[in-house]
């Protein structure tokens, strides 16, 4: 594989471009040298308008020399939008990361993957869903997508990897700044099961409130379908959802995710209730996602009791790994 070296490193770090006009600089350019060379003003037709910050581009060099250094420190690598290693959907979106780091194995790309989000505070119903859902995909040899937060992400993540899967976790902040902190051994178990950390930000990058509706768009880009098993009425997870139906993504609710709660605890599922009502398909196990598909399911257990039994299963792993129901 291929990787584009410092140039890309350079690239990622020149201030206020956008996506699409680091890929349109980056198809200009061979080396780094060749992008040094480039004036303010050479870069100002490339993108086809004025800019508005002033850079050092020999700062930038060394800043991308620094992000080199701790990627290797850190067992970091990173794949360009033009290198045939770079996931091949991704590469089909409005506006791709023109640099992608990442940190264990890429995922196959002759196999389709499959996001599984929703909220931070899911109804036990709904993240042994999400579990199960996962789980089954992973069996079936599809990994799932997340975005490694608290929840249903984390339960997603789980459930793909007891079923087997190679799953891919897609982070607001470098790829070596796990967040929450407390989903480090998730984090951990994802590398160890095959699975790869996703980020466009560089190394050392901190979370920053917009990091993450950003990198939604990347959870669905990567993924030819996404389930949002759990959304309130104001959710990231609808961000993800609208990403999806931008990119002519499948697009899937739990349906744990919209029944009536009858419980002490009201949780608010007016997000996938929406989008249910707008015409999402609503999903009651991995099954029709295969069928969708044309992939062959995997055999299963006997599934007699398993809403009961995933709904226990949910509170025990909530309870012992300190996951957030």
């Amino acid at each position: 594989m291929v990787e584009c070296g410092l140039l890309g490193l350079m690239l990622a770090r020149l201030p206020e471009l956008s996506c699409r006009e680091r890929i349109a600089l980056c198809e200009s350019v061979d080396t780094e040298a060749g992008l040094i060379e480039k004036s303010m003003s050479d870069v100002e037709v490339i993108i086809n308008r004025k800019l508005n910050a002033f850079w050092d581009i020999n700062t930038i060099r060394r800043t991308a020399e620094q992000d080199e250094k701790r990627a290797l420190r850190r067992g970091i690598r990173w794949v360009s939008w033009h290198d045939p290693a770079y996931p091949p959907l991704l590469r089909e979106m409005y506006d791709p990361p023109v640099l992608l780091f990442y940190r264990g194995r890429l995922p196959d790309p002759h196999r389709p993957l499959a996001a599984v989000v929703g909220t931070r505070k899911p109804s036990p119903q709904a993240a042994a869903q999400a579990f199960g859902i996962a789980k089954d995909l992973g069996r079936a040899g599809i990994s799932v997508v997340s975005g490694l937060a608290i929840g249903i992400d984390a339960m997603s993540h789980r459930g793909n990897i007891e079923g087997g899967g190679s799953t891919v976790a897609v982070l607001g902040s470098g790829v070596d700044e796990v967040y929450p902190s407390s989903n480090r051994p998730l984090a951990g178990r994802i590398l160890e099961t095959g699975g790869v950390l996703f980020s466009e930000y560089p190394p050392g990058a901190r979370p920053r409130k917009w990091t993450f509706p950003a990198r939604n768009r990347i959870i669905s880009g990567l993924s030819r379908g996404v389930v949002i098993a759990e959304a309130p009425q104001k959710s990231g997870a609808l961000i993800t959802a609208r990403f999806a139906l931008d990119q002519n993504r499948d697009l899937w609710v739990a349906s744990a995710g919209i029944e009536i709660d009858h419980g002490r605890r009201a949780f608010d599922r007016r997000g996938t209730a929406a989008l249910a009502a707008d015409g999402a398909a609503v999903l009651d196990s991995a099954s029709g996602i295969l069928e969708a598909w044309n992939i062959k399911a995997a055999e299963t257990e006997n599934k007699t009791g398993q809403t009961a039994s995933g709904v226990h299963l949910a509170a025990n792993l909530a309870g012992s790994l300190g996951i957030e129901l």
